[in-house]
């Protein structure tokens, strides 16, 4: 295991707490603008035979207050519905961009607090567009398409995942992206309301405890399990990176309308060392442990063995020369930054490794798609794909 240096473990631990180098006097930032010629972050195109449609939707839970605002008086989400379209019929439908204008606004003076090797200008955030067409047509299917969540990690929104998101998508599976509200640095709502502004800035801080932590952890298991309702969906999978990794592991345990979980590099305990209920009692549906040679340490050895013991459907594998980050956008955007002289190779190594895009783009996708593939398998009555994703 690489040596980390005490900077090093600042982001590693800030980012798992949810918090990453958020502080208090954030909001006095002066806000970063790009500079001219700013150069245009791509993200990969989607490998599956299908376009890949989006829509996005405001869910309100009345039952539970927010627990981070209390003042709001509910708990909203924000999601994102990705599925696969039509061929040839994203033609002619938007581009989604990855971040609103709004929320672009804000990361551009959150993302180097969150995630200190960002720039701090030289970027236009809101110009990154993915490959998903807005409202294009979903493709018919008889039955009902299996459909994947997506838990962001701390810190991060579900923007952050929409590359991955939108290419397991294009294979014929319904792709649902989950924001937590007070957890996840920015999310931009339809409208504001009392309590909150309409683009809603993270409330949480570096000086996280464990009670906070589990908060954080139970909400976000309360909101997939709601997402689950408002849809009203049955026989899942989820996915999610960091503490989404912890949330959707925890939320299989709980849940029996969960099929499947990929832990992306999430702990399986507390920041106090007490193992979950996941890790401690075991699972008996399929799970994949999925980490990185660079930022494996002894709690995630300690909390991933733990559940490993049990026996049963879980299965580990670890991506070399790469780090946390590179389950997310970042694994295609930071080399980018890199090339334009934004981000130093150190900066790149820590956050995604040293693995060129084309190796550990394309290793993360294979990954997920070959788990869900076999564990929530896209009906035959998807064909095999003669098309291109339009939006390529």
């Amino acid at each position: 295991m690489t040596s980390r240096t005490p900077g090093r473990r600042a982001v590693t631990q800030g980012a798992l707490a949810g918090a990453a180098a958020l502080f208090l006097g954030a909001a006095a930032v002066a806000p970063a603008t790009a500079r001219p010629g700013a150069p245009v972050l791509r993200l990969p195109a989607p490998t599956g035979p299908y376009p890949v449609g989006a829509t996005v939707r405001h869910l309100v839970d009345h039952t539970r207050n927010d627990p981070w605002v209390p003042g709001i008086g509910v708990r909203e989400l924000m999601i994102t519905v990705l599925t696969p379209a039509v061929p040839g019929g994203g033609r002619g439908f938007p581009r989604m961009p990855q971040l609103t204008p709004g929320a672009a606004a804000l990361f551009t003076r959150l993302g180097p607090l969150i995630r200190p090797h960002l720039p701090r200008a030289g970027v236009d955030w809101a110009a990154t567009l993915t490959h998903a067409r807005v409202a294009a047509p979903p493709l018919p299917l008889p039955g009902r398409r299996p459909v994947l969540l997506y838990s962001p990690g701390g810190g991060d929104s579900r923007a952050m995942g929409s590359s991955l998101a939108i290419d397991l998508a294009s294979y014929g599976w319904t792709v649902v992206t989950v924001d937590h509200p007070g957890d996840a640095s920015e999310v931009e709502f339809p409208t504001a309301r009392p309590g909150r502004d309409r683009v809603r800035e993270t409330a949480l801080r570096p000086d996280i405890d464990a009670a906070t932590y589990r908060t954080m952890v139970d909400t976000r298991v309360a909101d997939l399990r709601f997402v689950l309702d408002a849809l009203g969906l049955d026989r899942v999978g989820l996915y999610g990176h960091s503490a989404g990794g912890t949330a959707v592991a925890q939320a299989l345990h709980e849940d029996r309308r969960i099929a499947a979980a990929a832990i992306l590099e999430g702990y399986l305990d507390g920041m106090d060392g007490t193992l979950l209920p996941v890790a401690r009692d075991g699972v008996d549906r399929p799970v994949l442990l999925a980490g990185t040679d660079g930022f494996r340490d002894d709690r995630l050895d300690r909390s991933w063995s733990a559940l490993l013991a049990h026996g049963g459907p879980v299965v580990r594998r670890q991506l070399d020369d790469s780090d946390h980050w590179v389950f997310t956008d970042y694994a295609a955007l930071v080399p980018q930054l890199q090339e334009a002289g934004l981000m130093t190779a150190e900066g790149r190594a820590d956050m995604v490794g040293t693995a060129a895009p084309r190796v550990s783009v394309p290793a993360v996708r294979g990954l997920l798609r070959s788990f869900f593939t076999r564990h929530l398998p896209v009906p035959a009555a998807v064909p095999p794909g003669r098309w291109r994703a339009a939006s390529q």
